[in-house]
């Protein structure tokens, strides 16, 4: 019997019915052929009536043949994959890496900021150590509305986070789960029942002030006045055109205000938008992951990164621990560079037409990951920062996944938003890699930060 230290924090399995597949396949294949073979021997003679008509049906079924054929190639080997998050804690509880979570956004009139603080509130409720989880929320339209939701969403997570983790909720997106309980009797355990009227009041509340600004559209003069970060503002000049805004709404170094309700450490929960000028083209949604990636470097500088788009929200409290089940693998981990989770959507039907989306995450994303090139759709994706960096990994590097115990050098929140504003700015990446090779390129005071 294996040690437990030995024993592998993930496993692949081969889908069931692979044989019968393939069996099914092949005879498609063979009437496919047999069909070329029909059209090759009947083409009509020159000068024969149809001869055009059938010379480009025979071009079509072709094509046909290939398309299925790399169709195939995608259904042959697929593969599925388990984590052990048992051994994982048992292991490496203490020395679980800091994870940087962005949430992108960028027009607060088409994606509503209610919406995208029930994906910032579902990320920041993880089953991971507080101090360990940082949340970035990239706001490319620059609204003022969207940075007072998040101060709400901000206050809201002091009761919802424990809330979460004292009934182990799922989902953890306020709304998904409000939703899911259809209504205040849905809940048996009487105890909770008095604190889940509790907290949807005070979800309903923080909704309302939330929506009732973005009918206004615009921050009232009350609220303004009573938090600086909205001074940021005073030299606005348009959603193409304006300075980089940076406020860290929780401090997570902070023992004292970073807490919710019951005494417990918050995440780090910071807003960004990135200074936008319009000579300079700002790269659209890659753009804004370039800014994050620096600006986190400096703030909290996690070794694992996490992108999600804000019209989604994580479904899964325990994402974190599975993605490092194979990131902190002994055996294969350095093999890896990152984690991609599908995207599930709620309205699709079981008799959707083309069934497109099922497919993709149900057949196709389990048989490509079945020759080792798993699909990146672009979110819901955990990066190692270092692989984004540039950094070739090999066995002997496996622990640098590991939490770095060393302090790190202290700043005062107003200065550490100060000086890191200029990682944010339009021409940071001009004369350098960035978006052109993968690459670091920092100061050299920050990049001695970095990598110490």
């Amino acid at each position: 019997m294996a040690k437990e230290e030995h024993l592998p924090l993930f496993e692949t399995k081969k889908a069931q019915g692979r044989v019968l597949f393939r069996i099914f396949a092949a005879s498609i294949f063979a009437g496919i052929c047999l069909i070329w073979v029909y059209r090759v021997s009947h083409i009509p003679k020159a000068g024969e009536d149809g001869r055009f008509a059938w010379i480009g049906l025979l071009g079509a079924e072709i094509w046909f043949g290939f398309y299925w054929l790399l169709t195939q190639a995608s259904r042959w080997n697929p593969v599925y994959r388990h984590t052990f998050k048992d051994r994982l804690s048992q292991r490496y509880e203490n020395e679980l890496p800091g994870v940087d979570i962005f949430v992108c956004t960028a027009d607060a009139s088409i994606e509503p900021p209610m919406m995208v603080m029930n994906t910032v509130l579902s990320v920041m409720a993880y089953e991971y150590p507080p101090e360990k989880l940082s949340v970035y929320l990239s706001d490319d339209g620059g609204s003022e509305i969207t940075y007072y939701a998040l101060m709400e969403a901000a206050e809201f997570a002091k009761h919802w986070i424990p809330y979460c983790k004292k009934y182990n909720v799922e989902p953890r997106s306020p709304a998904a789960y409000f939703v899911s309980k259809h209504g205040d009797d849905a809940v048996e355990d009487n105890h909770q029942a008095k604190d889940f009227v509790v907290i949807k009041k005070l979800y309903k509340y923080m909704e309302n002030k939330i929506e009732n600004a973005v009918k206004l559209g615009q921050v009232s003069d009350q609220v303004r006045s009573k938090h600086k970060g909205f001074s940021q503002w005073d030299s606005y000049s348009s959603r193409r055109d304006h300075d980089t805004i940076l406020q860290i709404v929780i401090d997570g170094r902070d023992p004292i205000n970073a807490t919710d309700n019951e005494g417990c450490a918050l995440p780090t929960l910071v807003y960004l938008a990135r200074e936008k000028r319009p000579q300079y083209h700002h790269n659209f949604k890659a753009g804004a992951m370039n800014a994050l990636i620096r600006v986190s470097s400096y703030i909290s500088n996690g070794k694992l990164l996490l992108n999600v788009d804000c019209d989604m929200y994580s479904n899964n409290s325990l994402a974190i621990r599975d993605t490092l089940c194979f990131l902190m693998d002994e055996e294969k981990g350095h093999e890896l560079a990152f984690v991609q989770f599908p995207q599930n959507f709620k309205n699709l039907t079981k008799n959707e037409l083309y069934a497109s989306l099922r497919v993709i995450n149900e057949v196709e994303a389990h048989g490509v990951d079945g020759y080792g090139g798993p699909l990146y759709v672009g979110t819901g994706c955990f990066h190692r920062r270092d692989t984004l960096c540039g950094r070739k990994f090999s066995k002997d590097s496996k622990s640098d996944m590991k939490w770095d115990n060393r302090k790190r050098e202290e700043l005062g929140i107003h200065e550490l938003e100060e000086n890191t504003k200029g990682l944010a700015s339009c021409t940071f990446e001009e004369n350098t890699q960035w978006g052109k090779e993968v690459s670091l390129s920092l100061p050299p005071k920050i990049l001695g930060y970095i990598m110490k």
